[in-house]
C-alpha cells in the first residue's frame, strides 16, 4: 500500500550540502532513504529546522519527496546543542503548519527528534519508529564526556517508540545494556550512495592510504598520524609512502600546499609534508575515486556508531583498517573485508598498514570481498525494502491495538 510518510530530522536538513556544520552523515541518510522509499511509491515529508535563510520554506525533491523548513523562532543556524531549548516552539509551529493527522507513519532521527516524535505520536496515535545515528552513552564511553540530558532523554525514547531501529548489532547490544525495557529494535544497516562502487581494475601505480573525514580527536586522526610516522621512520613503507587525507574545514586547510594550517595539525606532521596530502572536503564522485586507487582506508575512530566511511570504502573494493569500536565491528568484517584495530594504539595500526602495504594480494583478496559485501548489505533498494516492511509490521500492531480498544 502507497504510505505518507513523515520524517523529522531536526538539525539534518537532506537538502544541506554535505560537509557542513550540521550536514554529515544523518542527512544523507535521511535525503537517501526519503528517495529509496519514494522508489517505493511513498510519499514522504520530511520536517527539520530552517538553518538556511536563503531556502524556500517548502522545497520538493524526487518525485514524491518534500522538505517542510520549521524556522522555531530563529531562521538561520543554530548548533544543535541549542535547538532543545526550541522543541516548544518548534512543536507549535509544526503543528500548525502541516496537518500531523494525515500521516500514516512517522520516524525520528536523532534524539532532538525523538522528544518531538514522542509528542506527536502522543498526540495523534501516529505508529512511531525511531532512528538514533548516535547515542550519547557511546560518546561517553569513548570521550569520558557525559550528557545528563541527552542520555535521560534517549532512554525514555527507546522505551516509548513503537520500534527503534539500530543501524548494526552492536547498537542494538549497547541499547539493550544501558535502557531497561526497551522498545521492539530492528536492526537494518545504512545504504550507500550508487557512486561508490569499483572502478574499471587496474594496478596502483603509487598506492597509498586514505582517510576521510572530520579532523578531530575522535576520529582518530592524531593516532593514524602517528601510527604512519612510525612506519616512515622504521623503513617498513617505501620512501614514494603516501597518506592522503580527505575532509576538514576549508579555513583550516592550504588547499595549494594540500597541508593543515591550524598549528596542532601542523605540529603533528612536521618532517612528514612530503609524504602526506590534506585534500579539504571532497564530492561523493571523488571520495568514490580516492577510495578506488588506495591500498586501504583507514578509519581509526574512538567511536561510531555506523561507520560511513567504512561502508563507502568496501562498496568501492577497498580494505578497511577500523577500530574495533561500536557499529565499525559489525561494517567491516575482520580478515574478510577489512582488518581490526584497538582504538588509539598506533603500534596496532602502524602494524595493521604494514601488513596490506607488505602484503598485495591479501589487500586484493581483502577488497574483493569488501566489495561483494558492501553491494549485498548496503544498498539502498534492499535498506528501503527492509524499512518498508517494518512500517507494515507497526501499522499493522498498531491498527490491531486500536480495533481491541
Amino acid at each position: 500500500m502507497q504510505k505518507k510518510i513523515v520524517f523529522i530530522s531536526d538539525h539534518g536538513d537532506p537538502l544541506a550540502p554535505l560537509g557542513g556544520e550540521q550536514a554529515g552523515g544523518q542527512n544523507n541518510y535521511v535525503k537517501q532513504l526519503a528517495l529509496s522509499l519514494d522508489k517505493r511509491g511513498h510519499m514522504v515529508d520530511v520536517i527539520t529546522h530552517w538553518a538556511d535563510a536563503n531556502t524556500s520554506r517548502i522545497e520538493k525533491f524526487g518525485s514524491r519527496c518534500r522538505v517542510i523548513r520549521v524556522s522555531a523562532g530563529v531562521k538561520g543556524y543554530v548548533p544543535k546543542s541549542e535547538l532543545y531549548d526550541m522543541l516548544f516552539d518548534f512543536y507549535d509551529e509544526m503543528r500548525n503548519l502541516i496537518n500531523l493527522s494525515t500521516y500514516d507513519v512517522l520516524h525520528t532521527h536523532y534524539w532532538l527528534s525523538g522528544l518531538l516524535g514522542a509528542k506527536v505520536a502522543e498526540d495523534y496515535g501516529t505508529p512511531w519508529i525511531h532512528t538514533s545515528h548516535s547515542l550519547g552513552v557511546a560518546k561517553e564511553q569513548a570521550t569520558g564526556i557525559t550528557e545528563s540530558k541527552r542520555i535521560a532523554a534517549e532512554k525514555l525514547i527507546l522505551q516509548v517508540a513503537d520500534t527503534v531501529v539500530a543501524t548494526t548489532a552492536s547498537e542494538r547490544k549497547l541499547i539493550n545494556s544501558f535502557v531497561e525495557n526497551p522498545s521492539p529494535i530492528k536492526v537494518i544497516p545504512i545504504g550507500v550512495d550508487h557512486r561508490f562502487k569499483p572502478f574499471n581494475p587496474k594496478e596502483k601505480v603509487q598506492p597509498y592510504f586514505a582517510f576521510a573525514g572530520r579532523l578531530e580527536a575522535t576520529k582518530g586522526i592524531h593516532t593514524l598520524l602517528n601510527a604512519f610516522r612510525l612506519l616512515l621512520e622504521r623503513h617498513e613503507l617505501p620512501p614514494s609512502a603516501k597518506l592522503v587525507i580527505a575532509g576538514g574545514d576549508p579555513d583550516k586547510i592550504d588547499m595549494e600546499r594540500k597541508l593543515p594550517t591550524c598549528p596542532k595539525l601542523k605540529k603533528a606532521i612536521a618532517g612528514l609534508e612530503q609524504h602526506i596530502d590534506f585534500l579539504g572536503a571532497r564530492s561523493q564522485r571523488q571520495l568514490a575515486e580516492l577510495f578506488n586507487e588506495a591500498l586501504a582506508v583507514v578509519v581509526p575512530s574512538t567511536y561510531e556508531s555506523f561507520g560511513m566511511v567504512a561502508a563507502e570504502a568496501q562498496a568501492c573494493g577497498s580494505p578497511v583498517i577500523a577500530s574495533k569500536v561500536g557499529g565499525l565491528q559489525d561494517v567491516v568484517r575482520n580478515n574478510e573485508t577489512g582488518v581490526h584495530v584497538e582504538k588509539e594504539n598506533k603500534e596496532h595500526l602502524a602494524f595493521a598498514m604494514k601488513l596490506i602495504a607488505a602484503n598485495r594480494e591479501f589487500a586484493r583478496s581483502l577488497g574483493r570481498r569488501a566489495a561483494a559485501h558492501a553491494q549485498r548489505e548496503f544498498n539502498w533498494y534492499t535498506v528501503a525494502k527492509k524499512m518498508d516492511g517494518l512500517y507494515e509490521v507497526v501499522l499493522f500492531e498498531k491498527q490491531k491495538v486500536l480495533a481491541s480498544d
